[in-house]
C-alpha cells in the first residue's frame, strides 16, 4: 500500500495468495494508524473488487477508484516502486 500524496510505503503484503479479508485486515489497520482517505485506488484484481471490500470503503465513506486493465500508466507511483522494490531487494 502507497500513499498517493507522500509516495511512502505503508505496508507490504506478502503471500502466495491474496483474498478480500486479507485486503480488509490490512486496511483496517492502516486506516486506525492513519485515519481513512478520501479515495483507495487499487487495480481491478479480484480481492480489490470483492462486494465485501468495496461495501467496507463505501460504509466508512472511502470512494474506490480502480484503474483500467492493462494500464500500469494509470497508477504510476505504484508501478514505480515496485520496479525499484524488485531491482533493489529481489534481483539475484
Amino acid at each position: 500500500m502507497i500513499d498517493e500524496f507522500t509516495r511512502r510505503c505503508l505496508a507490504i503484503v506478502v503471500a502466495r495468495r491474496l483474498r478480500s479479508d486479507d485486503v480488509l485486515h490490512c486496511l483496517t489497520d492502516l486506516f486506525v494508524e492513519h485515519g481513512p482517505p478520501d479515495h483507495f485506488r487499487s487495480d481491478n484484481g479480484p480481492e480489490f473488487v470483492a462486494k465485501n471490500v468495496r461495501g467496507w470503503l463505501s460504509r466508512i465513506g472511502v470512494k474506490s477508484l480502480f484503474i483500467e486493465p492493462s494500464s500500469p500508466w494509470e497508477n504510476d507511483h505504484c508501478e514505480s516502486f515496485n520496479s525499484k522494490l524488485r531491482d533493489e531487494l529481489l534481483a539475484a
